[in-house]
């Protein structure tokens, strides 16, 4: 069993630096924290159709995500009920129906089983066999957001929009921008030899390691702006079961701000129409835009707007944003899988989709910039991690807390910062402790 004095340390902002590599703290998310939170496995516009579907999982739990012949959005189990076979081992396609490839049980796409080889020589029939009540077993727990598809394994979890919380506000950013919803290319996917957590814990708040992590990147000139210590005049916010970071923009207008970060104004048009009056001001009247963030446990979005070559002609860019939502997926407790989506508006013009696609596969793609300079980081971090040593080391996330604990610097008031939860300028690791906060108290609870 865990030494539960890692819990305290880790609430009081000290990290026992062996969390980041260590087989009984894995066990023990795998079976309190995987097996009771909401967690993200598909959007809705990867299975637009009747019939498609997507195969994904949640640790060593593979399910089957399919939108069925009737158009309702299912989470199957994918183990066949006769002898656990896959049911489905594509990873994604079109299908009225499932066969498993061991013995032939067949599966209608919403779960039912239809037919089964020798039913009646082999179990006298429905007598012996009743085909009606058999169906694959689906997740305990189905939930969307804007899109977005989460499953808990948990039967008793909270609604999925409670467990959200506030942070819900902050998603709409990433998932809303116009009537029409997202539409989603990908997963890319690649394995890290890094712990889950370092990646949702940097997405969450790390506005620090931009000025040395990711500084060549602004010297090349792949941003407007002339300094990477220019994060530090963002905000960082919580709320909830989530929070991330913002940039500070010049001063404008609503409308001024967003084509500063490259957005047209038929897509700031139909921003305006969806996004509250009370979002917009975060932008319009804070001069905040939002850009990276995460959602407990292992859910990140970014946000960013670097510069894309304009054609053939040499020397003119443009500034164009991207969104890619990407999950954490746990291996072990020294790998993981980073799954990695691009993400745009699916009004948004041809020419607009195809270069902020260039920007994503630029910046975090599998082969991003940014993503080469981090995992550089976090392998490094948990090859150290699991040593003898790291046992015996407080790994400093104190960050903008005093030696009493109070804030280095004040909260935001309510007049210079429009969303929920606590922002604050200036760098910090607020965000890195909160998130950690909620597992240990999921790792503690029995």
């Amino acid at each position: 069993m865990a030494d539960y004095r890692v819990f305290d340390s880790v609430r009081r902002g000290m990290i026992p630096a062996h969390i980041y590599n260590d087989r009984e703290i894995f066990e023990l998310e795998k079976r309190r924290l995987f097996s009771r939170a909401w967690v993200f496995v598909a959007h809705d516009s990867e299975v637009p159709n009747e019939g498609d579907y997507v195969v994904r999982r949640v640790l060593g739990d593979s399910f089957i995500i399919a939108r069925d012949s009737e158009g309702v959005i299912r989470a199957l189990f994918n183990m066949c009920l006769h002898r656990g076979m896959q049911v489905c081992r594509a990873e994604m396609g079109n299908a009225s129906n499932f066969r498993c490839p061991y013995h032939g049980w067949s599966y209608r796409n919403d779960g039912r089983l239809i037919g089964l080889p020798f039913h009646r020589e082999a179990y006298g029939g429905d007598d012996g066999l009743p085909k009606q009540s058999q169906t694959l077993v689906p997740a305990p727990r189905l939930g969307t957001y804007n899109g977005l598809i989460f499953i808990s394994i948990d039967p008793h979890a909270q609604p999925l929009e409670d467990f959200l919380g506030d942070f819900r506000f902050y998603l709409d950013f990433y998932t809303k921008q116009s009537r029409h919803g997202l539409e989603v290319r990908g997963p890319q996917r690649w394995r890290i030899k890094a712990n889950w957590k370092i990646g949702a814990e940097n997405f969450a708040g790390d506005m620090y390691h931009t000025p040395h992590t990711h500084t060549s990147i602004v010297e090349i000139g792949l941003f407007r702006e002339p300094k990477a210590q220019k994060r530090k005049d963002g905000a960082t916010y919580w709320a909830g079961r989530g929070g991330g970071t913002t940039y500070k923009l010049p001063p404008g207008s609503f409308e001024e701000r967003l084509r500063y970060v490259g957005y047209p104004d038929e897509m700031i048009n139909r921003i305006k129409e969806v996004w509250s009056p009370r979002q917009q001001r975060v932008v319009g009247d804070d001069g905040f835009m939002i850009s990276a963030a995460s959602c407990f446990p292992n859910l990140s979005f970014v946000h960013n707007w670097p510069k894309v070559a304009d054609g053939p002609q040499i020397g003119r860019d443009q500034v164009v944003p991207f969104i890619s939502i990407r999950l954490w997926q746990p291996v072990s407790e020294n790998e993981t899988e980073v799954c990695s989506w691009f993400a745009v508006d699916s009004a948004a013009p041809p020419e607009y989709k195809h270069k902020s696609y260039q920007a994503y596969l630029m910046c975090f793609g599998s082969t991003g910039m940014f993503e080469q300079d981090d995992v550089e980081n976090w392998v490094s971090l948990t090859n150290t991690a699991g040593g003898s040593m790291a046992r015996r080391l407080l790994l400093n996330s104190r960050m903008g807390l005093l030696a009493d604990d109070r804030p280095v610097v004040e909260a935001l008031a309510a007049e210079s910062f429009h969303g929920p939860g606590r922002a604050q300028v200036g760098y910090n690791e607020n965000n890195q402790r909160q998130l950690l906060k909620l597992w240990a108290d999921c790792l503690e609870a029995p």
